[in-house]
Order: structure tokens, then C-alpha cells, then sequence
């Protein structure tokens, strides 16, 4: 499941440190304790609007910039949880064959047929 707060905080966190700041000095700015704000960062508190107004004015980015990287990040995170869904399910492994015989399938001679498992090979014959 992907949790917004989280995205955002990672935005937040690479904004501030592109720009080489500490998180005190980010807080202080901001007017927001050095705990909460290390925890919006982490993605365990939700910040609300004028938070998230506080510590952009702090970082000098406009809220608009910050969202928009978020919802770059959103649109990435909901395509890659959409792969990991549509990828097939391993089946559980089955014992392998050493060999099977067949005279027929519905009625109608079979050729011989060689199946090639991953550590050793099969051989259907037909009769």
C-alpha cells in the first residue's frame, strides 16, 4: 500500500537536503519542533496544510513544486505496485518425471516427445 505521508516526507527530506540544511535549521525556520519535523520527514505524522506551508516557506519552495514532485512519486509507486500485481504466481514445484509412455492421446498416435525440466530431461514415447 502506498502511504502519501511517506512519499511526502521523502520529498521533503531530499528537498532539504539538496539545499544542504539540517533539519534543526529547518525546524527553527519553520517554527516547528525538531521531533515533529523529523517525523513528517519519516513519514510517521501527517503534516497538515499550514505545516506543510511552514516548512516550504522555510525550504523556499513553493508548494505547488513540492506536490508535483509527490505526485511524480505517486504516479511511479502506483505503476510499480500495478507490475508487482500482474506478475504471475510461482506454481509450488511438482515432483519431476523420469519418463512416462503414452500410446494415444484421444485415440491418435503420438510422436516421441522430449520435455526438458531445469536439472534433468523427460522423455514421453509413444508406442
Amino acid at each position: 500500500m502506498i502511504l502519501l505521508r511517506r512519499l511526502l516526507g521523502d520529498v521533503l527530506r531530499r528537498q532539504r537536503q539538496r539545499q544542504g540544511r539540517t533539519l534543526r535549521e529547518v525546524s527553527s525556520s519553520a517554527r516547528v519542533s525538531l521531533g515533529y519535523l523529523s517525523e513528517v520527514e519519516r513519514g510517521q505524522k501527517e503534516a497538515s496544510s499550514e505545516l506543510l506551508s511552514a516548512i516550504c516557506d522555510a525550504l523556499d519552495v513553493r508548494m505547488s513544486e513540492l506536490m508535483r514532485e509527490v505526485s511524480d512519486e505517486l504516479s511511479l509507486a502506483e505503476l510499480a505496485e500495478s507490475a508487482a500485481a500482474s506478475e504471475p504466481v510461482p506454481a509450488p514445484v511438482r515432483p519431476m518425471l523420469n519418463s512416462v509412455s503414452v500410446t494415444s492421446v484421444a485415440g491418435v498416435p503420438t510422436e516421441r516427445v522430449t520435455i526438458k525440466a531445469p536439472a534433468e530431461a523427460v522423455d514421453v514415447v509413444a508406442a
